[in-house]
């Protein structure tokens, strides 16, 4: 059978299993074992065991666990509770305020966690019923929630630009540095929508009434901006060194989990249960990354030793005579296809050992091609029928709010980050800029 069989009857398995509901990394691992030892016999049982010895000892990885528990810690402490009062307060007098403090608390969620989940659920528990409350617009509190929640796998510490990165042999420190300025800019687009928006049509999202603002003195107003910019000051001190160079990049983690810790003790919110429910959570959800790395690592070793990528690129290059511009576009409208069922992380091991070896040897920056695959994986989280944020918002959302609505309130974003996909793609220089700066590349 010829090699390029092989590889198209490997993908259509795992597909086909993953249509039945089994667990991503056990389908990819099942597919890479089995094609392995029929094609190379008992020698091939190796190549998980490389597999894992190249995971355990890529050490940016220890950053995974860190990230997360500072998440699950701001969570559970209220600190970012803290954070959406103090916009509350200080964007509540501007027509659509709430909403755009909302963006804000998302951005910044999304700079001490690195998971979309994170900031739905926050977004949701904290926001979604005072946002309500305020008569703000179903449709628009809805749509600000999800999009805003995206923005956690674009602005670092991205954990998906941390997959990638192993995948792609990428440095993690320069992804995370593309993922500043595109994700800043996607805030930027969503916070200008909501406030032009909201300035024409104000029952959308009315402002604070000057009954209410009148009751909020200066000195409450001050408690709550020195509140609100503890996390500020925690992203600031993990950042900071990092970006000068004084510490490494897992360094940088543990000074960002010990921060937070110290903030949480300092405001006498870090309890056994806290600690309790953060690590078990964080437990979970690194064992889970790891397991689905570990497949993609052993998926990629049998496309390796298949010549599959080269196979590819000779049908798309010679026997088709594609530009590379238009198999990128080929391969990013394929990701906003599969993301329709697929989260990112599954997205991201599936194709990745096809589509990243080829966007190299098409001449294509990987660093570049990070930020394009997270934008077109923020997409595919908004994108029906089974969008991964649609129905983290329909298990959160009060029965008032329907299926129907969470779908329709998705689509102005979603253009949106269409147009901040197309901005990246045309202007390299929009990811490439700051890494190029910080690196001198």
């Amino acid at each position: 059978m010829a090699y390029e069989m092989i590889a198209a009857l490997m993908f259509s398995t795992m597909l086909l299993m993953m249509i039945t509901g089994q667990r991503v990394f056990g389908v990819i691992g099942f597919v890479a074992v089995v094609a392995a030892l029929t094609l190379w016999g008992t020698g091939a049982q190796t190549m998980g065991f490389s597999a894992s010895m190249k995971l355990m000892k890529w050490y940016p990885m220890l950053t995974l666990p860190m990230f997360v528990f500072m998440g699950y810690v701001m969570s559970e402490t209220r600190l970012a509770e803290d954070l959406y009062k103090m916009f509350h307060v200080w964007f509540g007098p501007i027509p659509g305020g709430l909403a755009i403090g909302t963006i804000l608390l998302m951005v910044l969620i999304s700079a001490m966690n690195g998971l979309s989940v994170a900031g739905m659920a926050i977004g949701s528990t904290i926001a979604l019923p005072e946002l309500l409350r305020r008569r703000y617009d179903k449709l628009m509190v809805t749509g600000v929630i999800q999009a805003g929640s995206s923005l956690g796998i674009l602005i670092p510490p991205s954990v998906v630009l941390v997959l990638y990165a192993m995948i792609a042999r990428a440095p993690v420190s320069e992804l995370w540095l593309a993922g500043i300025i595109p994700g800043l800019m996607m805030a930027a687009m969503f916070i200008a929508y909501i406030w032009i928006r909201c300035w024409f049509q104000p029952h959308l999202g009315p402002a604070l009434d000057e009954e209410e603002r009148a009751q909020i003195t200066m000195a409450e107003k001050l408690r709550l901006l020195r509140a609100g910019l503890l996390p500020l000051v925690i992203f600031a001190a993990m950042m900071i060194p990092f970006i000068k160079g004084w510490t490494s990049l897992v360094e940088s983690s543990v000074i960002g989990v010990a921060a937070t810790v110290v903030a949480a003790v300092v405001k006498r919110r870090f309890t056994a249960e806290v600690f309790e429910v953060a690590t078990r959570s964080t437990l979970a959800i690194s064992c889970m990354f790891m397991w689905i790395i570990l497949a993609a690592l052993s998926f990629g070793a049998v496309f390796d030793g298949l010549g599959a990528v080269k196979a590819i690129e000779g049908l798309f290059v010679d026997q088709l005579h594609m530009g590379p511009w238009t198999i990128l576009i080929l391969m990013q409208l394929s990701f906003l296809v599969m993301g329709m069922f697929l989260d990112d992380t599954a997205m991201l091991v599936i194709v990745a050992p096809l589509y990243v070896p080829l966007v190299g040897a098409l001449g294509f920056d990987l660093i570049w091609y990070g930020v394009l695959y997270t934008i077109t994986c923020q997409i595919a989280y908004l994108t029906p029928p089974f969008g991964y944020n649609l129905f983290l918002m329909r298990a959160f959302a009060p029965p008032e709010i329907s299926m129907g609505d969470i779908y329709r309130s998705v689509v102005p974003f979603v253009v949106l980050m269409v147009l901040m996909l197309i901005t990246v793609m045309v202007f390299p220089g929009v990811a490439l800029w700051l890494p190029d700066t910080i690196y001198g590349n």
